[in-house]
Parts: C-alpha cells; structure tokens; sequence
C-alpha cells in the first residue's frame, strides 16, 4: 500500500479470486486513519466493499476529508468512514471450550466447497481467514466451531509471529481478517448459509501479541431482507476484549 493506491496480494484471498472481506477492510481502514487505531471512546471505522476486490492489481485510493473510497479502474471497490458503533460483546468462550470443540469447525469437513476440482477441507479451503489448506504461515487459520447450542461460534486462535510489526504486535489488518469469518460461520451455526461480506465495521481496543492465545467469538444479530447481522469479538489470554465488529452479510447461497 502507498498513500494513493491499494494491492491485494493474491495470498490475501478470500474466495479463490477476491480478496478476503476482513484483510481488504483492515487495509482500508489503516489507509483512512494513518495506520492508528486509537479512535475516540466508541468510535469505528466501517468500511464497505461494493464489489469483489481483486488480486495483484493496484487500486486508486481517492480522499475526502474523513472519508475515503478505492477505485479499480472507473469501478468503485470500497469507501471507509468513521462511525460510532455500540456492540454488547457476549461472555466469551474460554480457550479450553474453544479448544475441545475445535474438531467441529467449518474448517474440516471435506468437500463443503464445489468450486474445486480436487478434495479440500472447508466451506472456504484456501481462505486467508479459516481455510485449512493453507501452511502455518499462508493464513490465520481461525478455525469456528458452534457453542453454546449453535448459539455462536467461537475459534481458538494463536497468530503466529510472521503477523506481526517490528514491535511484536499483530498488524491491524490481521486483527480486522480474524473478525471477519465468524460471522459468517454463526449464521451457518443456525443453518443459513450467507453470501458475500458487504460491510465490516471494527475497533481495536487493545493491541495482541504473536503466541497469545485468543479467542474470537461471533453471533447473529438479526436479518433485513437480503442483508444479515453478525457480530465478532476477540478476546485475549485474560479475557479481555481486544476487538470487536460488526458485519453485514449479503444474500443467502440456496
């Protein structure tokens, strides 16, 4: 990224041929505030994507005082502002429930995914967020299980060293990238299968680092037509809320 353009590394996916929802949000929102995430008590940054974000190509960022929009060509990708947002975050799942249902993820069945020719793992299998065919160091690997009788989801996650800043800190980016899955997974908890991501609206309350073992949690907050409510949040080794989201959800895949 440089002050007046965006690229999507193609490792940075979501779908096999777009970027992943939570990344290209988590790039944008830095590209709006600097870099910083210490934003006023309540205060967000939500970003909307209007169209699939493409890889290895360079995207025009265009400003307008506190607001911004990314262009690929004379097609509008994504726009970023600040907003207030108020979540009540749920009691979250501590790491050993995480841990014991882990084997239940949407990340482990076989075959959940027809847009591949070959066997892989997952509803999103090389998904820079939650798939499960990817290497230690090619993606997150945050991995939703049901809690709480399909209730919510909730992942066990350790980001690994390779995510972090000269400073030890996971990069921003990749905290907004961990808050996007799960919520499409709670809906999935409770049988719908969503379609696309169409807006992430986040705050980081507190930095994590490389090792720690975090949970992130995610629960359905309600549908409006073709549009569906999912909130996330992650939390560290002492339970403590870190950061949090809210997504809306487009469509519903039959």
């Amino acid at each position: 990224m440089t002050d007046n353009s965006i690229f999507i590394a193609e490792k940075f996916r979501g779908p096999p041929n777009s970027g992943n929802g939570g990344y290209v949000s988590g790039v944008v929102a830095s590209a709006l505030t600097d870099g910083a995430h210490n934003l006023p008590d309540g205060k967000a940054v939500e970003v909307t994507l209007r169209a699939p974000i493409p890889l290895d190509q360079s995207m025009t960022i265009l400003r307008d005082n506190q607001s911004l929009t990314v262009e690929h060509g004379d097609k509008l990708t994504a726009e970023a502002k600040i907003v207030t947002l108020q979540i009540e975050a749920p009691t979250p799942t501590t790491l050993n429930e995480a841990m014991a249902v882990r084997e239940q993820s949407y990340s482990f069945p076989l075959c959940l995914n027809h847009l591949f020719h070959k066997p892989m793992r997952g509803v999103h299998p090389i998904c820079f967020c939650c798939g499960a065919e990817l290497s230690p160091t090619e993606g997150l690997h945050v991995y939703s299980a049901p809690v709480n009788n399909n209730e919510q989801v909730a992942a066990a996650w350790i980001a690994n060293e390779c995510f972090t800043d000269e400073h030890g800190l996971v990069k921003p980016e990749f905290i907004w990238t961990a808050l996007d899955c799960p919520g499409q997974m709670a809906w999935r908890a409770r049988g719908t299968q969503t379609g696309m991501l169409g807006r992430l609206t986040a705050r980081i309350e507190k930095d994590i680092r490389a090792g720690e073992r975090c949970v992130v949690v995610g629960w359905t907050m309600g549908s409006e037509g073709k549009k569906y409510f999912a909130g996330t949040a992650l939390f560290n080794q002492s339970n403590e809320l870190c950061a949090y989201a809210k997504a809306v959800w487009i469509g519903k895949v039959a």
